[in-house]
């Protein structure tokens, strides 16, 4: 997709000028990929007045000048410039090369700069007003392309099928640690470039937590079993969350909380609409686990964007502004944990579509039926 890659920095470029600024400095590792298809560690995108620039360092046992294949392939409307040495700043060698270019203001990404780096960066070239560009280029991340889409799609399946295969296994007795690294290695065997996200698996008192990290907890009969994993694929994130009972028959408070959170899940889902505010979409899930007297202990948001980043803009939160639009994916994940009894989650990756066309766009397909495994 060299072409898209070269619109996307023609974007940012008239932005960035509409500012004005000459040149742009990105150095966040997505929003570099995002813009030129490829992401060496440590790079970054000098967005010239002449020429745009992929400045990068040289890694050991690499050919100067030439990212390696796992890296993806630059446009050719792209030069790479490889430090000469290793242990350079790519960012400071940037702005330096920006200076001489001519430009006399240079736009950088001071919410991922540090303090020392920005410093040094005006040290090398102080000539260059320095600007900040702010969350540009998360901002033209937020819309995805169809070919974002099914990157984000392959992902879905690949983590689908990951987990219907965990299902039909024996639980019984398998630590949480053990469920998620065989849910990774799962991941990857069906063509995954990796996790997502570290992986959670929670049991019993522990199901329901977001973000659990697992432990050497087995799995029991009569437990919740709460999962959520992700798959990365070309570089896109996406993730799913579901919640079982292991065992025959589920107890009468374990259904109570799994219809309660799943109403709120699929009345989240169903408020995805283009145009509608995202702090709705959270109010319309957040309602129905408010009026069951599930106030305290809920997540700070219901959902947030997915893209070359697990968790991006837009949030799905209370005071979160703007709205949503078509070909948006988000997370809906709203869920309960009872202290000492373990809770239900439920989470989805969609992509927002208006209703001609369909409505939202579930990826994510494992079955949301309580079953007892």
């Amino acid at each position: 997709m060299p072409e898209v890659h070269e619109t996307r920095r023609a974007r940012l470029r008239d932005r960035v000028n509409a500012s004005g600024s000459a040149s742009a400095l990105v150095t966040r590792p997505a929003n570099v990929r995002y813009l030129t298809g490829v992401a060496p560690p440590g790079a970054v995108l000098l967005l010239g007045s002449t020429e745009d620039l992929l400045v990068h360092g040289t890694a050991p046992g690499t050919t100067p000048g030439t990212p390696s294949a796992a890296d993806g392939r630059p446009d050719e409307a792209l030069r790479i410039h490889t430090l000469p040495s290793p242990g350079g700043d790519p960012a400071v060698a940037a702005a330096d090369l920006a200076a001489t270019q001519g430009a006399d203001s240079l736009a950088v990404e001071e919410h991922h700069l540090t303090v020392t780096r920005h410093r040094a960066i005006g040290s090398v070239a102080p000539a260059l007003r320095l600007a900040d560009v702010g969350g540009a280029v998360e901002q033209l991340r937020v819309i995805k392309d169809e070919e974002e889409i099914s990157c984000l799609r392959i992902g879905a399946e690949i983590a689908d099928q990951a987990l219907g295969e965990l299902l039909e296994s024996i639980l019984v007795g398998r630590t949480e640690r053990h469920l998620a690294l065989e849910l990774e290695r799962r991941l990857v065997d069906h063509g995954a470039d990796g996790p997502a996200f570290r992986t959670s698996v929670g049991t019993g008192p522990h199901s329901g937590r977001r973000g659990h990290r697992p432990t050497d907890r087995r799995v029991e009969e009569g437990d919740f079993l709460s999962v959520c994993l992700g798959a990365t694929y070309h570089g896109y994130r996406c993730e799913i969350g579901r919640t079982f009972v292991i065992g025959t028959s589920p107890a009468d408070w374990q259904i109570e909380l799994y219809d309660l959170v799943f109403a709120s899940q699929r009345a989240g889902r169903e408020a995805l609409v283009p145009g509608v505010a995202y702090r709705d979409v959270d109010r319309a899930a957040r309602q129905v686990l408010d009026s069951a007297g599930h106030t305290e202990g809920l997540p700070e948001s219901t959902g947030h964007g997915v893209g070359l980043e697990i968790d991006e803009e837009p949030q799905l939160a209370p005071a979160a502004m703007g709205k949503l639009d078509a070909c948006v994916p988000v997370t809906v994940e709203p869920g309960v944990h009872l202290p000492g009894r373990g809770g239900v989650r439920i989470d989805d990756t969609l992509v927002v579509r208006p209703e001609a066309d369909g409505g939202p766009e579930l990826l994510t397909i494992t079955t949301k039926e309580l079953l007892a495994l």
